[in-house]
Formats: structure tokens, sequence, C-alpha cells
């Protein structure tokens, strides 16, 4: 089967009050489809619905039986990984080729990076070459060569393709077409990202117009029918004969003469009229769904901290794992430091993240801390602890996740909420402590497009100390002024860490 199909599709998780995904109905074939839309809006969901892994709840999905799905989660290495690790065929030795797979990555996974875990994952998946392959945020982890190296594989994958990404560049170079998702409702656009999303904004500004059009065209019939009803009721005063006197016999004629005649019966007959035309005019009203356009931005509430630093490094030296090092010089950072933590896949930058932490001189209750990943327990274990706010705390955290771009009450709502969902609401809960540092690895990972926009305001406007680990060179040329970069020695393996700025 070279298609997948939705006919008529509709989804909700059981704690949700409506519908995620309804009625949809879309048929997909070879190539690949971006799935694209905020945090928390059913990406995942449909990339499960199309795998087989979700059920619908009503309607059919018609789908290849070679499939394969490949998570946002890093946590564990793929069931076929081991095959691929010792595979002499071909496409095997062409794969790992392409993506850097080594054949050791197994038996140390825990010491892997997170995009060393990505690429082995999507090079898990290609080297199967399934009908259909769906895949959640594949470039989130990669620096700027494994993203290079990614594209150039993905765009060798020939079976139906489904990418869930906010990576504009990828969506844009690599899929002919894009599901826009905003529950209930899901639209498909031709193109990449930029051109799916200009259509989208050109229909969404017709359709506001038209309701707009809409809307002034039944208020001006509601105020013609006010009118003729104030008229007909006139008119049916003026033939009724309620409160003449039975030996009035001229002003009985006159009002039987206005019935025969029918002149003063017009009013009550235009008034019918008009009705069907205010029924008219108020269904073509309803046709029409704007979508709700929300605040953004972040005022994040902290202050700087009052010590001289809020970080001071001797030079030393940190293991990485399999003989590895990490060198440090001496290094020092002030409260209102802004730092850029860099280097590539495997360097040691998440470890050195938690050698900082362990060696900060700040209250813990001072520091906010996101980390690269959030494994699933962990993840319901920050929202039960969000929940049991008290309401005050509770919320102004929730106003912060939305003004991040996600739904509080549907957050509140889920059992399992999105990657991206749970980094907003760990960095909401540490604004509303005000923090004297704020600590991020890999910070845009798992944020849609206007979240990230949104937090690169918010930090941008923050007086405290700000410590950022990331590939996106924009984001950090927009929000640090220092940078402490993981160099490769000529050891092999072994690392030193190089202040600029």
């Amino acid at each position: 089967m070279q298609y997948l199909e939705f006919h008529q599709v509709s989804f909700s998780y059981d704690a949700m009050t409506m519908d995620l995904i309804k009625d949809l109905s879309v048929t997909l074939t070879c190539g690949w489809t971006g799935v694209v839309g905020a945090n928390g809006t059913g990406k995942t969901t449909i990339l499960k619905l199309a795998t087989g892994a979700l059920a619908p709840d009503s309607g059919h999905i018609s789908r290849p039986s070679s499939r394969v799905y490949c998570p946002q989660r890093t946590d564990k290495p793929s069931p076929a990984l081991s095959d691929l690790l010792t595979a002499t065929d071909n496409s095997g030795c062409k794969i790992k080729g392409k993506l850097g797979i080594k054949d050791d990555w197994l038996e140390r996974w825990d010491t892997l990076s997170h995009g060393e875990r990505k690429r082995s994952q999507i090079a898990t998946a290609l080297w199967q070459e399934p009908d259909l392959l769906a895949i959640d945020e594949p470039t989130n982890h990669l620096d700027s060569e494994a993203k290079r190296l990614l594209s150039l594989a993905l765009e060798s994958f020939r079976g139906i393709g489904l990418v869930v990404s906010h990576d504009r560049d990828l969506l844009d170079s690599l899929c002919q077409q894009c599901l826009f998702v905003d529950p209930p409702n899901v639209s498909l656009y031709p193109g990449g990202f930029s051109a799916g999303s200009r259509q989208k904004e050109q229909d969404e500004q017709y359709q506001s117009e038209r309701q707009s059009q809409a809307k002034r065209e039944l208020k001006k019939l509601k105020q013609q029918a006010s009118r003729r009803r104030d008229k007909a009721s006139r008119s049916h005063q003026m033939r009724s004969k309620k409160g003449i006197s039975a030996k009035d016999h001229d002003a009985k004629s006159r009002k039987d003469a206005a019935r025969v005649s029918g002149k003063d019966g017009q009013a009550g007959r235009l008034l019918k009229q008009m009705a069907g035309r205010l029924r008219q005019a108020s269904d073509e009203f309803s046709r029409f769904s704007v979508k709700k356009h929300y605040d953004t931005g972040i005022w994040l509430q902290s202050e700087k901290s009052k010590r001289n630093t809020l970080l001071e490094l001797n030079r030393s030296e940190i293991e990485l794992g399999e003989g590895r090092r990490l060198s440090i010089p001496p290094l020092f950072m002030r409260p209102a430091d802004r730092i850029a933590i860099t280097g590539v896949n495997g360097a040691g930058k998440s470890t050195f993240v938690k050698y900082i932490i362990d060696s900060l001189t700040i209250p813990r209750h001072r520091l906010t801390y996101v980390p690269q990943e959030i494994d699933l327990p962990t993840s319901q274990r920050i929202m039960a602890d969000a929940r049991s706010l008290a309401d005050e705390k509770l919320g102004k955290m929730m106003t912060l996740v939305s003004r991040l771009g996600s739904r509080p009450t549907q957050l509140l709502e889920s059992r399992q909420p999105s990657p991206g969902e749970i980094r907003k609401v760990m960095l909401a809960i540490g604004i509303v402590s005000e923090p004297h540092l704020i600590i991020m690895d890999e910070p845009t990972n798992h944020l849609d497009l206007a979240s990230i926009e949104c937090l690169e305001s918010a930090l941008s406007d923050c007086p405290c100390g700000l410590l950022l680990v990331s590939h996106d060179r924009q984001f950090l040329d927009r929000l640090t002024s220092i940078e402490w970069h993981l160099t490769e020695l000529k050891q092999g393996g072994n690392y030193l860490l190089q202040v600029a700025g």
C-alpha cells in the first residue's frame, strides 16, 4: 500500500473534555509531509495514529503494513539498533557511515549524548526501509554538521514520510506538503513550512474578512427586524378590536376593512420574511471559524544576586566516560553574565553543566534549571507537583505557560504532557521563584516557533545570570555575550574548554 488515508478520524484522550482531533480526512502518498503546530496540539498523536500505536475513537485509517515510529524521547535505544550495529549489508554500512554510528554505541548507551542517541534512532529506522516512516523532532540535540547529514539521509527515503519538527529549514527543504494542526482542526497545505504558512495566513485573513462581513450583515438585519417587529406590533394593535365598545359599530367596520384590504397585515408578513433572512444570515456567520489569537510574551520576574560571583571554578578535569576527559581552565561567572556553552555532540556539554550545578554557591531555590531531556516519569511528577501548588502560585505559573503558547486548561488535563509543554512548566515554576541564575540545556528543543520567540524575549529582559547550552546559533547570538566552547584535542576523545567574548 503506497498511501496513508485518514477517513473521518476523531480522537481524544480519556481525561480530555473535548476532541483533540475531529473528523480528520486526508490522504498522503510517497514523500515527506510535515506535521506542524504549537506544543500540545496533537502532532505526536497524529504520528501514533498513523503508525498504529494509537487507535482512533471513530473513523478509519488505511496504512501500509510496514511502518516505523521514531519518538521524541531518546531514553532507550531502538530495539533494532543491535541488528544495525552488526549489519554488514551495503545499506547498513552506508547509513552507519552517513550518520556516524559507531559499533560500540549500544554498549555505552548511557554515556552517549542525546544527539548521538537521536542519530542512532534515525539510522535504525531508515535502515529498516519501512513503507511508512513517522519521525518526531529528528533535529533535536543535533549540531549543525549532524543536521546536514540527517537531512541528506532523510532525502534518500522513498516511502511515505511524516515528520514533526519546529526546524523551519528542514521542513522547507524536505517536505512537499504540511499538515497544520490547530485542535480540533487539521489543514493540509502544499509546500514546506514557509509556503504553507503564507497560504494558511491568507486563508485565515479571508475567513476573518468574510466573518466580519457576515457579522455586519447580521447586525444590520437585526436592526431592521427590530424596526419591523415594532411596526408589526403597532399594526396588530390597529387591527385588534380589543377595548372597542360593543356599540361602536363604525370602529369595528374600519378594523374589518383593514383586515380585508391586507394593508395592516403587510408588516406582519414582512416580519416573517425578515425572520427567514435573519436565520440565513446567522447560519452564514456561524460557518466561519476564525482562529483565536492569545497574548504572548513574558515579563520575567527575577533579581540580580548580591554576591560578587555566581560560580567560581579552579583549573580541573572532568571525566566524560570511556577514558575521555574535559579540561577546564579557571572560570568565574558574575551575577549578570550571559554565557553560551557550545561544542559538537559528545563533547561533554551536559556533563559540564551538571558539574557547574554541583559547584554553585547560590541557594538552590534561586536556581532555575531545565535539563536537555526529561523522562516520562519525571514529567508526570512535575505535573503532579504543579497541580498541587497553592492557588496563587498555580495561577501565576499557568499564566506564564499561557504566555509561552500553551493552553493551561488543556495542559492540566493531560496525563502525558509533551516534552515541549513540560519544559514550559519547568521554566514557569522557576520564574515564579524569582531566580538568580537560569540554566537551560538545549532550551529550544521541543518548543514550537512562537514559543521560541517568546522565550527569547523573556530571557533578553531578565536581570539575572543566564547560562545556555545550545546548537541554535541565532538564539545564542541574541542572548549571550560570553562563550565557553568545548574543543576536541588531537589526543582523540579529549576536550578543552576555551573562553571567548
